[in-house]
């Protein structure tokens, strides 16, 4: 049983990624969680110390969430009508980042599918702040769905890597589980910095072969950048969905997580999984 959190704000962008996660697992038995957190507009101050016009507040909140919550788990059990899909709803006066942590540990969440943006959807922007957020925090991987993504199968994956960190098995399961489901193939594309792979990094692309198995295909492309190198792969191969594992050190944090990378030359549109580094 694969067990997903679907983050919702009941946006459109949101529920275009809900509808993404449906479609991507739609042959795997899951537990879907639906969650909204809510938070009172004054909590930080009247709401704390029981100002009149707070009280009860919390409670209209609470019940207005839980109403959405259940209105869109009916919309996706009547549209979808997968036998092998469950859903729970979850509501929580917190903060998203606190309750997605809360809820990944509690409910030992496999995998986290989100919108890369907000209601706010601001174009410029290519990772929201929340999911910016999410994805710096997430103890388990997050997808992020870009706005009006229409599916398609994972059938060609990008997965960029300058081979500096430690592959386990652990960290590559639910990669694994998504190419097998979808005869994906994955290329692993190792942007050159100008000299030879040292021991180390030989040492971990030996590693990344064995657990990848026979599904990947291997690049080297010249270091123009990791954004060139993806946008340039991109016209010679269709990719369906772009693969990272997260770690302090490499390209991922420094250019694809900053708080916001302009759409100015980023042309990617496809789902974006970010793995974390365990």
């Amino acid at each position: 049983m694969t067990r997903i959190l679907l983050p919702t704000d009941f946006s459109d962008y949101a529920f275009e990624a809900i509808r993404y996660a449906l479609f991507l697992y739609k042959d795997v038995q899951c537990t879907f969680y639906l969650m909204h957190t809510y938070t009172a507009p004054m909590y930080h101050t009247e709401y704390l110390i029981g100002s009149p016009g707070q009280i009860g507040l919390g409670d209209i909140l609470q019940d207005s969430s839980m109403t959405q919550l259940k209105e869109l788990k009916n919309r996706l059990e009547n549209e979808y009508k997968n036998p092998k899909h469950t859903f729970m709803v979850h509501t929580a006066f917190n903060t998203l980042l606190d309750e997605i942590s809360e809820t990944v540990k509690a409910e030992n969440i496999d995998l986290i599918v989100m919108g890369t943006k907000g209601a706010t959807g601001a174009k410029e922007i290519f990772l929201g702040t929340n999911t910016v957020h999410v994805i710096k925090k997430a103890k388990c991987p997050v997808i992020a769905v870009p706005p009006h993504f229409e599916y398609e199968a994972p059938k060609e994956i990008l997965f960029p890597t300058d081979y500096e960190i430690e592959y386990k098995k652990e960290n590559l399961d639910g990669l694994l589980a998504i190419a097998k489901q979808h005869k994906s193939r994955i290329n692993v594309m190792h942007v050159r910095a100008g000299y030879d792979l040292n021991a180390e990094q030989k040492k971990n692309k030996g590693q990344l072969e064995k657990l990848l198995g026979s599904s990947p295909l291997f690049h080297e492309v010249p270091d123009n950048g990791i954004i060139a190198a993806v946008n340039e792969f991109q016209v010679k191969i269709k990719i369906n969905l772009l693969v990272m594992v997260q770690n302090k050190h490499t390209f991922l944090e420094r250019l694809f997580l900053e708080p916001i990378i302009k759409k100015i030359g980023f042309h990617v549109t496809v789902p974006f999984m970010v793995i974390p580094q365990l």
